[in-house]
């Protein structure tokens, strides 16, 4: 009876094996392929295996076990990355074996491996103390075992928990100093009362990216000494998609002492405003925030958005204002609306049409081109279209400049600049003397 692989699943050996089998590599020796050719000792039984570049990527390849453990420290000496997502390990026996046989690990993707609900023994967790950057997504670990992992990996400084469902932290007696950044997107964080236990967990970290949670709030009874306390050394927040609908929520990250970096964007307090308004009263209500969204906060920008966010609350009451108005109001003193400056061109202007000896005043709509104007025109002159010449006469101007001849059919007349009282001389083409002749004739 055949065995079956597929079933029992595949070894860290026998994949690396595979997939770096010198025979796939013939012309690698010395050629500066990022994989090396050794040779082993004389007698042992692993002939001219491959020392393997120190970016090592294995994901979906089906591991569920390590293999020889010999044969993982020959194999992975100067490995430095490891990415083992989308295989089948689900034992962490397993993968402290593949760990602790790779002396130099420094980074360690186990995303979208099936271990929801397998513990990790504190005695094997010492193989992690090497790691700087662990990545767990969709992996559904508990916190337990994360931290075992955390207490286990005193260099540990980024996390990754995205993915995992959870909806509530369970605390940890053993704080993780090493730690800077902790990514925990896409899972079922709510309430605040959860997201402030990563404060004493990890107490110098510096980035939190919690984007794609629901969180309805950044709520402390005494919110400016418990998130200096909590938080003493966080530099950048990502809140992107989350459930914030109120700007006291947004006031209260300036009570981060160290915040220089938020992303805020797709939050329901934010939806009602165009871009412009959103950003400016974002960049005004966080005066210690220079790079809001992943753009860089310019100081003209930010006089732009605090003088656009007193005039956004003129007409509120008093005790509808929000205490950053007192503050900008100290600053800038009390501003008056803008005024409306409408620059769109008039719609219709009325101007004295001459041809021959005749004038009459004609209503024109200036959106109109030159062409539409001489077709308007051919009943009135007893001209064709293609039959006259149009000059356009300032009547502020006209002593100055003279007639300016409308040439193109397509242009449109407000781009003349056309005012009341102006006027347009209309002259056949037939007529072989030139304007400035017949004025000076006359």
């Amino acid at each position: 009876m055949e065995s079956s692989d597929e079933e029992e699943g595949r070894t860290f050996v026998q994949v690396v094996s595979e997939k770096y089998n010198p025979e796939n590599f013939p012309y690698c020796r010395g050629n500066g392929m990022g994989v090396v050719v050794l040779s082993s000792p004389q007698g042992s039984p692993i002939k001219d295996r491959l020392n393997l570049p120190s970016v090592l990527v294995l994901d979906g390849c089906g591991i569920s076990k390590a293999g020889d453990k010999a044969e993982v420290a020959t194999f992975c000496a100067h490995v430095v990355e490891l990415d083992l997502s989308h295989n089948q390990l689900q034992d962490w026996g397993e993968i402290c074996t593949i760990v602790s046989n790779i002396p130099n690990l420094d980074f360690l993707n186990l995303s979208m491996n099936p271990l929801s609900g397998i513990e990790l023994e504190p005695g094997l967790a010492e193989v992690f103390s090497r790691v700087r950057r662990l990545v767990l997504i969709n992996t559904r670990v508990t916190w337990d075992t994360v931290h075992t992992l955390t207490r286990q990996t005193p260099e540990l400084e980024e996390l990754f928990l995205c993915l995992n469902d959870y909806a509530q932290v369970a605390e940890s007696p053993v704080p993780c100093p090493s730690l800077r950044l902790l990514q925990i997107t896409d899972n079922q964080l709510q309430e605040w009362s959860e997201v402030r236990k990563f404060g004493p967990m990890y107490p110098c970290l510096d980035t939190l990216v919690l984007s794609n949670n629901r969180l309805s709030s950044v709520e402390e009874d005494t919110p400016q000494d418990t998130l200096q306390r909590l938080f003493p050394n966080l530099r950048s927040i990502n809140l992107n998609n989350s459930g914030l609908n109120r700007w006291e929520d947004i006031e209260r990250l300036n009570f981060f002492p160290k915040l220089e970096e938020a992303r805020l964007m797709g939050i329901p307090l934010l939806q009602p405003y165009t871009n412009k308004e959103r950003r400016s009263l974002t960049v005004a209500q966080l005066p210690s925030v220079t790079v809001l969204n992943g753009s860089v906060v310019t100081e003209g920008e930010r006089e732009d958005a605090e003088r656009f966010f007193i005039r956004h609350y003129l007409d509120c009451s008093e005790e509808m204002l929000p205490q950053r108005y007192h503050v900008l109001v100290s600053k800038y003193g009390q501003l008056a609306p803008l005024a409306e400056v409408d620059l769109r061109p008039p719609c219709t202007a009325t101007l004295e049409v001459r041809w021959g000896e005749r004038t009459e005043a004609l209503s024109l709509r200036l959106e109109q081109t030159v062409g539409e104007l001489k077709k308007e025109l051919r009943a009135l002159v007893g001209l064709p279209a293609n039959g006259m010449r149009l000059y356009y006469i300032a009547r502020e101007l006209g002593s100055a400049l003279g007639p300016e001849e409308m040439k193109y059919g397509s242009r449109a007349l407000h781009s003349y600049m056309i005012q009341d009282g102006d006027e347009i001389l209309v002259v056949p083409k037939t007529k072989s003397r030139t304007i400035s002749s017949t004025s000076s004739d006359s």
